[in-house]
């Protein structure tokens, strides 16, 4: 009976234990998209968690539109990354690069132009600009060879990350960006190979998966879903059967890890459930590693993973303030909690960072 605690290997990466830190974007890279010293410092303090997965960073220009967030697509990024993840490898830890193209989520006033996405879409809300916030704008429609061009930038974005030091990559393909927004029931409606059928609204992701796979190997690869609920306004109707689907593919290409984000009634991040959880299902058909992922408790971890419902769990919020998670998990240390930790997530600086202010 595994335990979390327990040493596991995603593929090639073989990590200390199974706690896992989620992807959480925190805005301390300079407006070139270039990581900071302050950004060592942060992953270097996190570093006994069995796996990082680094913040969202951006493959492109055009689709990293989070002001501040970093990048990994030119030589700079890449120089700036390596002592964060020598940092890292220093302490004895692991960690992936999430590679992230945020498709219509987007503003012109961050990436210099115009949103993109499966079709002629606008995201559903506000979104963050370097002076505040914006109203979102109209996104182009891809066409089939800016579609080639984006998978291109992901196997040249998974080339750069293991040039960085990183372990190995996770695609992310989740949460209402780019490659969500093409199996989106109300965010594609494309009459082309992209769109229509399951098989033509699954195709970009395949080919990103096959892509990287061919870049950096299988034993490097991992991708993260959004399983159930409208997500930024990005629903998949029939998930059970998309996601399925997608596990037997991922199997066929031999992809070491999935992490799979699960809403529920209490989520307190992003949008309510309104489908059934298949993290479980997902998990019998997937042969890779299963890495479930929203609000879990020490005993709801220590369960699932005991039980084989999934191999490891991963932690976000909790990590911010509790960099020292892995200790307080075994020991049953109860997490620091700050109810004003959200005004320092998308800030700048060490504060509320790797130095918290005394309440």
């Amino acid at each position: 009976m595994p335990s979390l605690f327990d040493p596991i290997s995603y593929g090639s990466i073989d990590a200390s234990n199974r706690v896992v830190m989620a992807p959480l974007t925190r805005c301390r890279a300079t407006k070139e998209a270039v990581p900071t010293e302050v950004m060592k410092t942060y992953y270097e303090q996190r570093a006994t968690i069995g796996l990082i997965v680094s913040e969202a960073t951006g493959i492109n220009r055009s689709g990293l539109g989070v002001p501040y967030a970093p990048g990994i697509w030119n030589e700079e990024q890449v120089e700036a990354w390596k002592p964060i993840t020598k940092a890292v490898h220093d302490k004895g830890g692991k960690i992936v690069c999430q590679l992230w193209h945020m498709g219509r989520a987007t503003h012109s006033k961050v990436t210099g132009s115009q949103p993109v996405s499966a079709s002629p879409t606008t995201y559903p809300g506000l979104l963050h600009v370097y002076d505040g916030k914006a109203e979102p704008e109209l996104a182009h429609e891809l066409t089939v060879a800016e579609i080639k061009d984006i998978i291109n930038d992901y196997k040249i974005a998974a080339k750069n990350s293991l040039a960085a030091g990183f372990d190995g990559v996770q695609i992310h393909a989740a949460n209402g960006y780019l490659l969500h927004q093409f199996i989106g029931d109300d965010t594609n409606f494309r009459t082309d190979e992209y769109g229509g059928s399951l098989e033509n609204k699954l195709r970009i992701i395949k080919e990103v998966v096959t892509a990287v796979v061919e870049a950096v190997g299988a034993d490097k690869t991992g991708i993260r879903f959004s399983t159930n609920g409208p997500i930024q306004g990005v629903f998949v109707q029939d998930n059970e059967h998309v996601y399925l689907e997608l596990a037997k593919f991922l199997n066929e290409k031999k992809v070491a890890f999935v992490g799979l984000r699960e809403s529920s009634e209490s989520s307190t991040f992003m949008d309510k459930t309104t489908q059934p959880k298949i993290g479980k299902k997902f998990a019998k058909v997937f042969n890779g590693k299963s890495i479930l992922n929203q609000d879990y408790t020490r005993e709801e971890a220590i369960k699932v993973v005991e039980s084989g419902e999934a191999d490891a769990i991963s932690f976000g919020r909790a990590t911010i303030t509790n960099p020292d998670i892995v200790d307080k998990l075994k020991n049953n240390i109860p997490f620091v909690v700050r109810e004003d930790a959200i005004k320092y997530w998308y800030s700048r600086g060490a504060e509320g960072y790797t130095v918290w202010p005394s309440k």
